[in-house]
Protein backbone atom coordinates (compact mmCIF):
# COMPACT_ATOMS: atom_id res chain seq x y z
CA UNK A 1 0.00 0.00 0.00
CA UNK A 2 1.51 3.17 -0.50
CA UNK A 3 -0.38 6.27 0.95
CA UNK A 4 -0.41 10.13 0.12
CA UNK A 5 -0.69 11.97 3.39
CA UNK A 6 -2.46 15.46 2.67
CA UNK A 7 -2.82 17.69 5.35
CA UNK A 8 -5.69 21.02 4.69
CA UNK A 9 -7.46 18.01 2.52
CA UNK A 10 -10.68 19.86 1.86
CA UNK A 11 -9.11 23.03 1.50
CA UNK A 12 -8.65 24.40 -2.58
CA UNK A 13 -5.09 23.51 -2.88
CA UNK A 14 -5.43 20.14 -0.50
CA UNK A 15 -8.92 18.64 -2.09
CA UNK A 16 -7.20 19.00 -5.99
CA UNK A 17 -3.79 17.02 -4.00
CA UNK A 18 -5.93 14.33 -2.92
CA UNK A 19 -7.66 13.44 -6.55
CA UNK A 20 -4.40 13.92 -8.12
CA UNK A 21 -2.91 11.07 -6.36
CA UNK A 22 -5.78 9.14 -5.81
CA UNK A 23 -5.92 9.42 -9.42
CA UNK A 24 -2.34 8.14 -9.87
CA UNK A 25 -3.35 4.79 -7.60
CA UNK A 26 -2.57 6.06 -4.27
CA UNK A 27 -4.20 5.51 -1.31
CA UNK A 28 -5.05 9.27 0.31
CA UNK A 29 -4.85 10.20 4.30
CA UNK A 30 -6.46 13.50 4.52
CA UNK A 31 -5.87 16.13 7.63
CA UNK A 32 -8.38 18.85 7.82
CA UNK A 33 -10.45 19.91 11.20
CA UNK A 34 -12.30 22.65 9.08
CA UNK A 35 -10.30 25.73 10.48
CA UNK A 36 -11.43 27.60 7.68
CA UNK A 37 -15.07 28.25 9.06
CA UNK A 38 -13.31 29.22 12.33
CA UNK A 39 -11.15 31.96 9.94
CA UNK A 40 -13.90 33.32 8.18
CA UNK A 41 -17.36 31.90 9.38
CA UNK A 42 -19.92 29.73 8.25
CA UNK A 43 -19.84 30.04 4.53
CA UNK A 44 -16.31 29.46 4.17
CA UNK A 45 -16.93 25.93 5.75
CA UNK A 46 -14.80 22.84 4.00
CA UNK A 47 -17.16 20.41 5.00
CA UNK A 48 -18.94 20.00 1.80
CA UNK A 49 -15.78 19.21 -0.09
CA UNK A 50 -14.76 16.66 2.79
CA UNK A 51 -18.21 15.04 2.41
CA UNK A 52 -17.45 15.10 -1.41
CA UNK A 53 -14.12 13.44 -1.21
CA UNK A 54 -15.17 10.35 1.10
CA UNK A 55 -18.16 9.82 -1.29
CA UNK A 56 -16.34 10.23 -4.73
CA UNK A 57 -12.37 9.41 -4.16
CA UNK A 58 -11.88 5.84 -3.66
CA UNK A 59 -9.48 4.77 -1.10
CA UNK A 60 -9.95 8.24 0.51
CA UNK A 61 -9.50 8.62 4.40
CA UNK A 62 -10.61 11.40 6.63
CA UNK A 63 -8.84 12.47 9.37
CA UNK A 64 -10.83 15.42 11.44
CA UNK A 65 -7.97 16.77 13.69
CA UNK A 66 -5.57 19.93 14.30
CA UNK A 67 -1.84 20.00 12.88
CA UNK A 68 -1.03 21.51 16.16
CA UNK A 69 -1.99 18.42 18.14
CA UNK A 70 1.30 16.16 18.02
CA UNK A 71 -0.04 13.19 19.76
CA UNK A 72 -2.93 13.21 16.97
CA UNK A 73 -0.23 13.84 14.28
CA UNK A 74 2.40 11.27 15.43
CA UNK A 75 -1.23 9.01 15.93
CA UNK A 76 -1.20 9.11 12.18
CA UNK A 77 2.01 8.62 11.22
CA UNK A 78 2.94 5.82 13.34
CA UNK A 79 -0.24 3.91 11.79
CA UNK A 80 0.76 4.00 8.45
CA UNK A 81 4.24 4.82 8.89
CA UNK A 82 6.65 3.49 5.96
CA UNK A 83 3.84 3.55 3.86
CA UNK A 84 3.28 6.72 3.22
CA UNK A 85 4.92 7.89 0.03
CA UNK A 86 4.47 11.77 -0.34
CA UNK A 87 3.16 14.17 2.31
CA UNK A 88 1.59 17.50 1.24
CA UNK A 89 1.56 20.21 3.81
CA UNK A 90 -1.37 22.46 2.62
CA UNK A 91 -2.86 23.57 5.90
CA UNK A 92 -2.39 27.04 7.26
CA UNK A 93 -4.14 30.13 8.62
CA UNK A 94 -3.80 31.86 5.03
CA UNK A 95 -4.93 35.30 5.82
CA UNK A 96 -2.70 38.42 6.12
CA UNK A 97 -5.76 40.37 8.34
CA UNK A 98 -6.84 37.47 10.37
CA UNK A 99 -2.70 37.03 10.89
CA UNK A 100 -3.07 41.04 12.80
CA UNK A 101 -6.38 40.24 14.93
CA UNK A 102 -4.56 36.92 16.14
CA UNK A 103 -0.55 36.59 16.06
CA UNK A 104 -0.67 33.79 18.36
CA UNK A 105 -2.99 31.28 17.12
CA UNK A 106 -1.69 32.14 13.34
CA UNK A 107 2.15 31.11 14.28
CA UNK A 108 1.09 28.48 16.07
CA UNK A 109 -0.56 26.63 13.10
CA UNK A 110 1.59 27.93 10.58
CA UNK A 111 4.90 27.62 12.27
CA UNK A 112 4.71 25.42 15.34
CA UNK A 113 1.83 22.95 13.13
CA UNK A 114 4.48 22.62 10.31
CA UNK A 115 7.35 21.62 12.98
CA UNK A 116 4.94 18.77 14.79
CA UNK A 117 4.67 17.48 10.75
CA UNK A 118 8.00 17.53 10.50
CA UNK A 119 9.17 15.77 13.36
CA UNK A 120 6.25 12.88 12.78
CA UNK A 121 7.86 12.84 9.14
CA UNK A 122 11.29 12.22 10.81
CA UNK A 123 10.07 9.88 13.06
CA UNK A 124 8.16 7.53 10.77
CA UNK A 125 7.95 8.28 7.34
CA UNK A 126 11.71 10.28 7.30
CA UNK A 127 12.10 8.86 3.25
CA UNK A 128 8.85 10.24 2.10
CA UNK A 129 9.49 13.48 -0.10
CA UNK A 130 7.83 16.45 2.31
CA UNK A 131 6.22 18.96 -0.05
CA UNK A 132 5.31 22.53 1.64
CA UNK A 133 2.76 24.65 0.49
CA UNK A 134 4.44 27.69 1.11
CA UNK A 135 3.66 31.54 0.39
CA UNK A 136 4.92 34.16 -2.10
CA UNK A 137 4.57 36.83 0.82
CA UNK A 138 7.59 34.91 2.53
CA UNK A 139 9.26 37.52 0.10
CA UNK A 140 7.59 40.46 1.88
CA UNK A 141 8.13 43.72 0.11
CA UNK A 142 11.80 42.69 -1.91
CA UNK A 143 10.29 41.78 -5.42
CA UNK A 144 9.00 45.61 -5.29
CA UNK A 145 12.89 46.33 -5.30
CA UNK A 146 12.89 44.16 -8.81
CA UNK A 147 13.40 46.17 -11.89
CA UNK A 148 9.92 46.19 -13.61
CA UNK A 149 8.94 47.35 -16.83
CA UNK A 150 5.33 48.55 -17.34
CA UNK A 151 3.85 46.92 -20.65
CA UNK A 152 0.43 47.44 -22.40
CA UNK A 153 -1.00 44.29 -19.87
CA UNK A 154 1.09 43.10 -17.33
CA UNK A 155 4.33 44.32 -15.35
CA UNK A 156 7.76 42.31 -16.89
CA UNK A 157 11.15 42.26 -15.59
CA UNK A 158 14.19 44.28 -17.39
CA UNK A 159 15.18 41.60 -19.80
CA UNK A 160 18.70 42.17 -19.13
CA UNK A 161 17.56 40.94 -15.16
CA UNK A 162 19.08 37.02 -14.66
CA UNK A 163 15.41 36.14 -13.00
CA UNK A 164 13.58 37.34 -16.52
CA UNK A 165 15.07 34.19 -18.52
CA UNK A 166 14.78 31.70 -15.60
CA UNK A 167 12.19 33.12 -12.98
CA UNK A 168 12.38 33.87 -9.14
CA UNK A 169 14.75 31.20 -8.09
CA UNK A 170 16.16 30.70 -4.57
CA UNK A 171 18.71 33.65 -4.39
CA UNK A 172 16.45 36.26 -3.82
CA UNK A 173 17.02 37.27 -0.49
CA UNK A 174 13.91 37.49 2.78
CA UNK A 175 15.72 39.76 4.95
CA UNK A 176 15.24 43.62 5.81
CA UNK A 177 11.92 43.30 4.17
CA UNK A 178 8.27 44.45 5.24
CA UNK A 179 6.55 41.44 5.94
CA UNK A 180 2.76 40.76 7.47
CA UNK A 181 2.56 39.05 10.29
CA UNK A 182 1.00 36.36 7.99
CA UNK A 183 4.40 36.33 5.96
CA UNK A 184 6.64 35.91 8.91
CA UNK A 185 4.40 32.78 10.17
CA UNK A 186 5.10 30.98 6.95
CA UNK A 187 8.81 31.89 6.53
CA UNK A 188 9.49 30.01 10.05
CA UNK A 189 7.53 27.20 8.41
CA UNK A 190 9.37 27.51 4.76
CA UNK A 191 13.06 27.77 6.45
CA UNK A 192 12.18 25.03 8.64
CA UNK A 193 11.31 22.53 6.17
CA UNK A 194 14.11 23.52 4.07
CA UNK A 195 16.06 22.96 7.20
CA UNK A 196 15.29 19.63 7.48
CA UNK A 197 15.99 18.74 3.99
CA UNK A 198 19.34 20.09 4.81
CA UNK A 199 20.12 18.86 8.28
CA UNK A 200 18.55 15.76 8.51
CA UNK A 201 18.67 15.03 5.12
CA UNK A 202 15.20 14.60 4.02
CA UNK A 203 13.41 14.91 0.68
CA UNK A 204 11.82 18.46 1.22
CA UNK A 205 10.69 21.13 -0.85
CA UNK A 206 8.89 24.45 -0.60
CA UNK A 207 6.01 25.74 -3.11
CA UNK A 208 5.78 29.53 -2.68
CA UNK A 209 2.52 30.70 -4.59
CA UNK A 210 0.05 33.59 -4.65
CA UNK A 211 -3.60 33.47 -4.76
CA UNK A 212 -3.69 30.25 -6.20
CA UNK A 213 -7.38 29.11 -7.76
CA UNK A 214 -8.09 25.91 -9.67
CA UNK A 215 -10.63 24.86 -12.47
CA UNK A 216 -12.84 23.40 -9.97
CA UNK A 217 -14.71 25.80 -7.59
CA UNK A 218 -14.36 25.61 -4.19
CA UNK A 219 -17.86 24.24 -2.90
CA UNK A 220 -17.85 26.47 0.17
CA UNK A 221 -17.49 29.67 -1.49
CA UNK A 222 -18.45 31.62 -4.55
CA UNK A 223 -15.55 33.65 -5.07
CA UNK A 224 -12.42 32.99 -7.62
CA UNK A 225 -9.42 34.56 -7.73
CA UNK A 226 -6.09 34.67 -10.48
CA UNK A 227 -3.04 32.72 -9.57
CA UNK A 228 0.90 32.37 -10.09
CA UNK A 229 3.19 30.00 -8.92
CA UNK A 230 7.02 30.01 -8.83
CA UNK A 231 8.26 26.72 -7.56
CA UNK A 232 11.28 27.40 -4.94
CA UNK A 233 13.01 23.63 -5.25
CA UNK A 234 14.30 21.87 -2.55
CA UNK A 235 18.24 20.37 -1.29
CA UNK A 236 17.50 16.98 -3.53
CA UNK A 237 14.91 15.15 -6.16
CA UNK A 238 11.41 14.77 -4.00
CA UNK A 239 9.88 12.75 -6.46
Amino acid sequence: MSVALVTGSAGLIGSETVRFFAGRGLDVVGIDNDMRSVFFGDDASTLATQKHLKETVAGYRHVDADIRDEDAMNRVFREFEQDIAVIVHAAAQPSHDWAASNPMVDYSINSTGTLILLEAARKYSPDAPFLFLSTNKVYGDTSNRLPLIEQETRWELEPSHPFAKQGIDESISIDASTHSLFGVSKASADLMVQEYGRYFGMKTACFRGGVPYGSRPRRSRTSRVSSLFDEVRGPGPFL
